[in-house]
């Protein structure tokens, strides 16, 4: 079947030819043994595994593994899951954390966490250094597991080009787990560029690219960019965000454009979020003049998020001086229909947040810091999107693009790790908005990290978190 005849069809049948990412149905024992007690039981639920929802009990024993049986466990502690659905927990690649070394952490870890993310991971922006982010953050308590790669627009800003390619290499040998750069935001000549791309392939780790263009005469362009980066480097490309960036006016071909590349042998992905307006910096150079022809906007269609306050010419030129300033375009800007609903068809696309929140109250940040994967079950359930399709976007395929760095996590089997979400499919809705983003998700029943109960019923209970590095060196 043509591609383009499935994804305007919404062909959505056979779920395990769908995906790029192969199933082997999970194969369930019988309890090791009958007098076995596990420290936690899940009993009832509807398990993702093997790319099917079936009807089992997990055990999670006292090392943080689990066990599957159609049998009734006995366990220290038994969440009962009838009617919900059992997931491994969800992986966040595009998480965006705070930038400075502070303890303002916590505060993004625990939207993630009560939004169902187990695994938060700075891979769109990162930090210059990773490794002095490890040695602060490691011996910290932590809501989810967490890793950064490596922000080349941060290096970019002090460093000479020679030095600038043995910091990246210094960061990739201690375990960065990516290499990411923003065109857009910080223009680089293609051939610097595709010399971090050279050093994220030596190192077996993907690039993040945020693209060149985000303007109807000029995406396309991006996204032949990012293709050609990833035949001439060999190295796995990661397109963020595609919706707003690359493929805003243009989805359709912009995605034939990948499906053509990987069809030839590339390796390319990318991700959406579920939302259909964009938010950023006034002080970013997306924001530079001729702004509101590219974007078909005016001041008063900008709203500062966190408030209900709209954008005039007077007070744009103020947050332009002023940084730190982050405002949403209106709903609609890019429509599901056009956009995000296309992507999410493919075989190659997955969920990234591209937020997180920044304080407890009136955060100045996109709602989709607080709520993008309650968001993206409710949408994909509204447009007819089984879960089976949409959870592997969520788990395993975002596993998958960082490798060997989060082996055993993003899928639930036999003796794998017990990184887990348990929601209600009636319930599950992201209830951040513009206006108030910092608001927990809805429908999300128990988290499960690392084997121990992290979240509960609306409370959190544990700081089990880990540190992932990438030590394939």
């Amino acid at each position: 079947m043509n591609r383009r005849k499935a994804i305007s069809q919404l062909s959505l049948a056979s779920v395990a030819m769908c995906t790029g990412w192969a199933f082997n149905r999970t194969r369930v024992t019988q309890s090791p043994s009958q007098e076995q007690t596990f420290s936690i039981a899940i009993q009832n639920g509807s398990v993702f595994t093997g790319g099917t929802l079936q009807k089992l009990n997990v055990g999670i024993t006292e090392k943080g593994t689990l066990h599957l049986s159609p049998l009734k466990l006995v366990a220290r502690q038994v969440l009962e899951a009838e009617g919900k659905i059992v997931s491994s927990g969800f992986i966040d690649i595009l998480a965006d954390g705070p930038k400075n070394l502070t303890d303002d952490y916590h505060v993004f870890e625990r939207f993630k966490l009560t939004d169902g993310v187990t695994t938060t991971l700075q891979l769109h922006g990162g930090r210059e250094n990773p490794g002095e982010y490890h040695r602060f953050f490691d011996p910290k308590p932590h809501y989810t597991n967490y890793g950064v790669g490596i922000y080349v627009m941060g290096i970019r800003l002090a460093e000479d080009l020679p030095h600038r390619l043995k910091h990246v290499e210094k960061m990739l040998a201690e375990g960065a787990l990516s290499v990411s750069h923003s065109l857009e935001y910080q223009p680089t000549p293609y051939w610097e560029v595709k010399a971090y791309a050279r050093l994220a392939r030596r190192y077996e780790r993907p690039m993040f690219l945020h693209l060149r263009y985000s303007n109807k005469e000029n995406e396309l362009a991006g996204v032949k960019e990012a293709i050609r980066l990833a035949q001439e480097t060999g190295v796995h490309m990661h397109i963020d965000h595609i919706h707003s960036t690359g493929g805003t006016f243009h989805m359709p071909e912009a995605l034939d454009l990948i499906d053509n590349a990987r069809q030839s042998g590339l390796d390319i992905t990318t991700c959406v979020y579920p939302y259909t307006y964009w938010a950023t910096y006034l002080h970013s150079k997306r924001f530079d003049e001729g702004w509101r022809e590219r974007y078909q906007l005016d001041y008063n269609d900008l709203q500062l998020v966190g408030t209900s306050q709209r954008i005039t010419k007077e007070s744009f030129q103020y947050y332009r001086e002023h940084p730190g300033y982050l405002v949403a375009v209106p709903e609609g800007a890019m429509p599901f229909e056009s956009t995000i609903d296309l992507a999410l068809q493919t075989d190659f696309c997955m969920i990234g947040s591209d937020g997180g929140m920044a304080s407890l109250e009136a955060a100045n940040s996109h709602p989709r810091g607080a709520g993008c994967f309650a968001t993206t079950l409710q949408h994909a359930q509204q447009i007819g999107l089984p879960l089976e399709k949409i959870l592997p976007k969520m788990t395993q395929m975002p596993a998958s693009v960082v490798g060997s760095a989060v082996r055993n996590r993003g899928v639930i089997r036999e003796g794998g790790l017990a990184d887990l979400t348990i929601f209600d499919p009636g319930q599950i809705q992201g209830m951040a908005t513009v206006e108030n983003p910092n608001r927990d998700s809805a429908g999300i029943e128990a988290v499960i990290l690392n084997g121990k109960l992290a979240y509960h019923k609306g409370r959190i209970l544990a700081e089990n978190g880990l540190p992932i590095r990438n030590t394939a060196v």
